[in-house]
């Protein structure tokens, strides 16, 4: 039987109302369950969520405000499997059977391994992770089972070519890293095409920071549509892309609901001029990167250590494009990039020793070397994503 996704907005809730933007674990219920509730009385119903949102509270928080409040089929429920964060093959049956509890259900509608990478996707392999979803599928634990990817397309072709029973894809998707050289966006969209794979999105609005791009930016959007917020563009580009399935949104704050209600609710997919204005918006983004690198890789190849550097300097000015884009959960995410940068076999930014050999090759004449060990490695290497969830536990 066919999954009825109707309207495609997703309840995002890596990011739900808190009551202190510092303290990722102080949800607020209250302002939750309204949340909800709107977003139910709307026609909307897929949810997802993961074992390691909110320092681990996230699957609880849906539990009590969606699943204890609401028949089991009148919504859909996505988590995630944290094999990254795996110690042992025994942790996945005692994981899962935590999620179940945890989220109040007895099965999930759609379960993913979640940040899948060359070191996860090892674990997977030794662990026989494909084998135990499958049984768990035919069991009647979970209806369809995905990947979320913070790889390469290349990894993306490996993984669907070797495991075609993958039912989807969730990408993270955006028109400011549809050309990112670090992330690879479109080429990953391409990928997950070409294997028939429907998408979900995620981080369509960049954590929020596509709603406070630069002023010039900005003129740019509402002098074509004063009456369409600017956060609705970034949904409308991902929601315009055939093969998207579902797009995912963080819901912080009931104001960014009814924003996303209001731009779904009766989609309307990009024109030709709306595409023009966003390919400026892109350049006026980028041009105010805080590293000015232009990833012409002349430093990478003369590395010998290498070091991927123009990767984590994409990496860190997506971070710092904008203030608000260096919370914890945009940390977070730009850290399992650089993870599997790491898995691949590329040199860590901490492994610098000072040779100077990329910036006598630099073009841009960048000092290469402070910028890796004074912003990379203090904001995206030393970053710890599982300290909150172990100090929880």
């Amino acid at each position: 039987m066919a999954i009825d996704f109707g309207k495609r907005l997703g309840f995002g809730a890596l990011r739900l109302p808190v009551f202190d933007p510092n303290n990722q674990q102080g949800i607020d219920y209250e302002t939750l369950t309204k949340m909800i509730d709107i977003f139910m009385e709307q026609g909307f119903s897929y949810y997802d969520t993961s074992y390691i949102y909110h320092g681990g509270l996230s699957e609880d928080a849906l539990g009590k405000a969606l699943v204890d409040r609401y028949p089991r089929d009148s919504f859909l429920l996505s988590t995630k499997m944290p094999i990254k964060f795996m110690k042992k093959k025994e942790d996945m049956e005692t994981i899962f059977e935590e999620q179940l509890k945890k989220c109040h259900v007895d099965y999930f509608d759609f379960y993913l391994i979640h940040s899948i990478g060359k070191e996860t996707y090892d674990s997977c392999k030794e662990w026989d992770t494909f084998e135990f979803l499958k049984q768990k599928r035919a069991e009647g634990k979970f209806k369809e089972f995905g990947v979320s990817l913070h790889d390469s397309p290349e990894f993306l072709d490996l993984i669907l070519t070797e495991h075609p029973e993958i039912d989807f894809v969730v990408e993270q998707l955006n028109y400011i890293d549809w050309m990112n050289p670090a992330i690879r966006s479109k080429e990953i969209y391409e990928v997950a095409v070409k294997h028939n794979k429907p998408i979900v999105v995620m981080e369509a609005c960049k954590g929020g920071t596509l709603a406070e791009i630069p002023d010039e930016a900005k003129k740019l959007m509402t002098d074509y549509n004063p009456d369409a917020s600017i956060a609705s563009w970034a949904y409308r580009f991902v929601g315009s892309l055939p093969g998207v399935r579902v797009v995912l949104a963080g819901m912080p704050k009931m104001e960014f609901l009814m924003d996303n209600i209001k731009t779904f609710e009766n989609f309307t997919p990009l024109n030709a001029d709306e595409y023009k204005i966003i390919d400026q918006v892109v350049e006026i983004i980028n041009s105010n990167s805080a590293i000015p690198c232009t990833v012409c890789r002349y430093c990478e190849t003369e590395c010998p250590k290498s070091i991927a550097i123009p990767d984590y300097f994409a990496l860190y000015n997506d971070l710092k494009r904008l203030e608000k884009s260096s919370s914890e959960n945009e940390v977070m995410t730009q850290a399992f990039y650089y993870g599997n940068f790491l898995e691949q076999g590329r040199g860590a930014a901490s492994a610098c020793i000072e040779c100077k050999k990329c910036q006598k090759v630099c073009p841009q004449n960048l000092d290469i070397i402070d910028y890796l060990k004074e912003n990379v490695v203090p904001v995206i290497e030393n970053y710890n994503p599982m300290a909150k969830i172990e100090s929880h536990y």
